[in-house]
C-alpha cells in the first residue's frame, strides 16, 4: 500500500471510539501508559479546518475531533531546545539555563523520564533530542538521559532523510536510510510491540523533525498540494528593508518561493500525520488502546510569511500557538478547551493524567483536573512568552530578546529597546493592528507590565524592565 492509499484509508475509518468511552476507575488509582508524540514547528493555524489552512491531515483532524483539544496551547519559548528543556525539566528556561539552541540541559532536578521511572514506569525516547551539546552528539548512559531507559535518539534530523542514530550502549554511529519520521516510527512501533502484554506501565516520547525546514517531504505528500491555489493568511507580507536587516528572509524572497515553501510545509504535516496514524493503528492492534494516554503536540509554530517573518521565536500566534490533543481512556466525551495551557504545564500535567506524583520543583501547573472536568479548577489568566537573542546568523530568525504574555484576549511583548507589540486577539485574530502606542490601552499595558515584572522575579529572570519600559521598540516585523 502506498502513502496516498494509506491516507485515503485513514480518512475513511476511525481508529478510536472515544465518543462512547465510559469512565473506568477513579483517577489516581491506575497508572496509565503514556505515548507522547510531538513534531517540530507545527503551528495550530496549519490544521484541517482552520482559516486559510489547506492542510490534509485526516488523522490529526479525527483525533482532535474525537478527543480533547487544548485549543489555547502556547509555547512559552518558541524555539526547539528551550521548549525541550521545559518539557524534560518542568522549569522555565531561565531556571534551567536552557535559553537558546546552543544550550544543554544539565542535571539538577528530576527529569520527566526519571519521575516516571521512579513511579514504576519503563521509559523510552525515540527521535530528535537536541538537548546535549548540540544535536550531533551521542548521549551516554547516565544523568544526561534524564531517566529514559530505551534510547533511540537521532542526529542530523534537519536532513529528514538518511539520518544518524547511535548504538545506545556503545555510541557507535548507525546510518539509517529513508525518510526519518518513518524510520523513527518504525522504532517506536518496535517499542510498543515489546510492551505488548507487559504488566509494567510505560512512557514513550516520540519526536519528529518535520514540518520543520527544509520543507522537503516525500514527493507523494508534497504533490497533494497546488501552490498556485493557496490562500495565504491576511497578515502575510513581503519583508521590508528593515526586516531584512535583522533576519534572513529566505522563502519570502518572492510570492512563488513562499508558496513553494508552504507546499513543502503542508506536505510535512501530511507526512507526520501518516506516521501518527501508524502509531494509533499499532496501539489498537496490540490491545494497548484502552490503557494508554496518547498526546500529539508540537514544540512551536512557524511564521510562514506572517508579519514578514519565517520560522519561530516570535510572540505572534503563528509562532507560539500549537496543537495539543489528548486521548485518555477515562475521558467521557470529545471536547475543546479554551483554557490557557503552556509548555511549562506539560510535565506536571502528564504526571497528573498518568497517576504519577507531580514533583514539587515543576514551575507549571497540573491541568489534569481540568482535563478530567473536575470541579474547582481555576484556569490560568496569563501565560508567559520569552526569547533571548542567539549568536548572529545562527538562528533562523535573529529575533531580539523579549518578554511577553498571552491572555485569552491579548498578546503583549516588550523588547530590550522598548515596548513592542500589543494585539487584541479577539477583535484582530491575525494581529494586524499593533495597539502598543494607543493611549486607550495605557492602563492595560500597566497591568501587563506589572504581571511581567512579578513573573520575572519569581523565576529569577534578570530582564531589565526599568530601562525597557521607558520607550517603544524600533524592531520591525510587528
Amino acid at each position: 500500500m502506498n502513502r496516498r492509499e494509506f491516507l485515503k484509508q485513514t480518512a475513511a475509518a476511525s481508529l478510536a471510539a472515544t465518543a462512547t468511552r465510559a469512565l473506568a476507575e477513579p483517577a489516581g488509582t491506575k497508572k496509565w501508559n503514556v505515548l507522547y508524540v510531538f513534531s517540530d514547528q507545527h503551528r495550530a493555524a496549519s490544521l484541517p479546518g482552520e482559516p486559510y489552512s489547506e492542510v490534509i491531515a485526516p488523522t490529526f483532524e479525527r483525533f482532535r475531533r474525537e478527543n480533547l483539544s487544548m485549543d489555547r496551547c502556547i509555547s512559552n519559548y518558541p524555539l526547539c531546545v528551550p521548549h525541550r528543556g521545559i518539557l524534560i525539566s518542568g522549569l522555565y528556561p531561565h531556571q534551567s539555563k536552557v535559553v537558546g539552541n546552543e544550550s544543554s540541559l544539565e542535571p539538577g532536578v528530576p527529569g520527566l523520564g526519571e519521575t516516571f521511572q521512579k513511579a514504576g514506569y519503563h521509559t523510552g525516547y525515540v527521535g530528535k533530542w537536541h538537548l546535549h551539546n548540540g544535536e550531533g552528539q551521542f548521549v551516554p548512559k547516565g544523568p544526561y538521559r534524564f531517566g529514559f531507559e530505551h534510547w533511540r535518539v537521532w542526529s542530523n534530523t534537519n536532513k529528514h532523510y538518511d539520518g544518524i542514530t547511535f548504538d545506545a550502549e556503545t555510541g557507535e554511529k548507525i546510518t539509517v536510510p529513508g525518510y526519518q519520521p518513518t524510520r523513527m516510527t518504525d522504532q517506536a512501533i518496535e517499542f510498543l510491540g515489546a510492551q505488548k502484554g507487559a504488566t509494567k506501565p510505560w512512557l514513550l516520547v516520540v519526536s519528529w523533525n518535520p514540518p520543520h525546514p527544509p520543507y522537503n517531504p516525500p514527493a507523494e505528500d508534497q504533490k497533494l498540494y497546488d501552490p498556485a491555489t493557496f490562500k495565504l493568511r491576511p497578515n502575510v507580507r513581503k519583508p521590508t528593508p528593515a526586516d531584512r536587516a535583522v533576519q534572513p528572509w529566505g522563502a519570502l524572497e518572492s510570492d512563488a518561493t513562499l508558496r513553494q515553501a508552504t507546499q513543502g510545509y503542508y506536505g510535512g504535516v501530511t507526512a507526520v500525520d501518516l506516521e501518527f496514524a501508524r502509531l494509533l493503528k499499532t496501539l489498537k492492534e496490540n490491545g494497548q488502546e484502552e490503557n494508554t494516554i496518547v498526546i500529539y503536540t508540537s514544540d512551536h509554530g512557524d511564521m510562514m510569511g506572517s508579519h514578514g517573518h519565517m520560522a519561530k521565536q516570535m510572540p505572534h500566534e503563528e509562532s507560539s500557538h500549537v496543537p495539543f490533543f489528548i486521548r485518555h481512556p477515562q475521558f467521557k466525551k470529545p471536547r475543546k478547551s479554551e483554557a490557557l495551557f503552556a509548555s511549562v504545564d506539560i510535565y506536571p500535567t502528564l504526571c497528573g493524567l498518568a497517576g504519577v506524583p507531580v514533583p514539587s520543583h515543576c514551575s507549571g501547573r497540573d491541568f489534569s483536573a481540568h482535563m478530567q472536568e473536575k470541579p474547582g479548577f481555576k484556569e490560568s489568566e496569563i501565560v508567559f512568552l520569552l526569547n533571548n537573542q542567539g549568536p548572529p546568523n545562527r538562528q533562523e530568525v535573529n529575533t531580539p530578546t523579549y518578554r511577553g504574555l498571552r491572555t485569552k484576549t491579548h498578546t503583549y511583548a516588550v523588547q530590550l529597546d522598548g515596548k513592542w507589540v500589543l494585539y487584541d486577539n479577539t477583535k484582530d485574530p491575525y494581529q494586524v493592528k499593533n495597539l502598543i502606542q494607543d493611549p486607550a490601552n495605557s492602563k492595560l499595558i500597566e497591568e501587563f507590565n506589572a504581571a511581567l515584572i512579578e513573573w520575572s522575579k519569581s523565576v529569577g529572570d534578570d530582564f531589565p524592565y526599568e530601562a525597557a519600559l521607558k520607550s517603544y521598540s524600533s524592531y520591525p516585523g510587528a
